[in-house]
């Protein structure tokens, strides 16, 4: 019961549906309207979405067994695309006058990324956990404090990973530290 409890968390709350959530709403406060939303999809599909469907391409050529690419040294290719897809997302972001709070949050999600990619050149770092930390903590500093609340959810992420075997304990708390500190450009922006 307690692996189909965690295979449930990891599935529900992999990457690419909370960022999925978690761009849109920074795209609504950014923006103060619902015009915030269309940069919010473009942050979800830059971050989320486009690296959830590379991993899916290689997963059905045979390259990887399934989305949580457990051998790290294969995790190359897909922290390039998350960082080109990031970079390019951005760059529209730039040229179309986004909201600054979506802008910062693609450039912190950006710089977490090239964390995470080097981290994983030397120790295995839990992706799932960085993300499931990184929207809440920006959602916090965008928003509400309320968010903080939002960490159980990340807490329940990281227990999922570790009872699946995927990560160790510190491997969580590595990658959800990470994820937390993208907060930290909020306050330079």
């Amino acid at each position: 019961m307690t692996t189909i409890v965690a295979r449930t968390v990891t599935d529900v709350l992999q990457p690419r549906n909370v960022l999925f959530a978690g761009m849109l709403g920074i795209g609504l406060v950014a923006a103060g309207d619902w015009t915030g939303i269309p940069w919010g999809f473009l942050g979800a599909l830059c971050a989320g979405i486009v690296p959830a469907a590379y991993i899916e391409w290689e997963r059905k050529r045979g390259t990887w067994g399934d989305r949580h690419v457990v051998d790290r040294t294969q995790r190359m290719p897909i922290f390039l695309v998350i960082l080109a897809s990031i970079g390019l997302g951005s760059v529209v972001m730039v040229f179309g006058h986004a909201p600054t709070s979506i802008l910062v949050a693609m450039l912190a999600l950006w710089v977490m990324t090239v964390g995470l990619l080097a981290v994983n050149e030397f120790w295995k770092i839990s992706v799932d956990s960085a993300v499931a930390s990184a929207v809440p903590a920006m959602l916090v500093v965008v928003q509400s404090p309320w968010w903080l609340l939002a960490y159980a959810l990340t807490a329940a992420v990281c227990w999922s990973r570790v009872v699946l075997t995927y990560h160790t304990v510190a491997q969580t708390v590595a990658g959800a530290s990470l994820g937390a500190a993208t907060a930290v450009p909020f306050l330079f922006a």
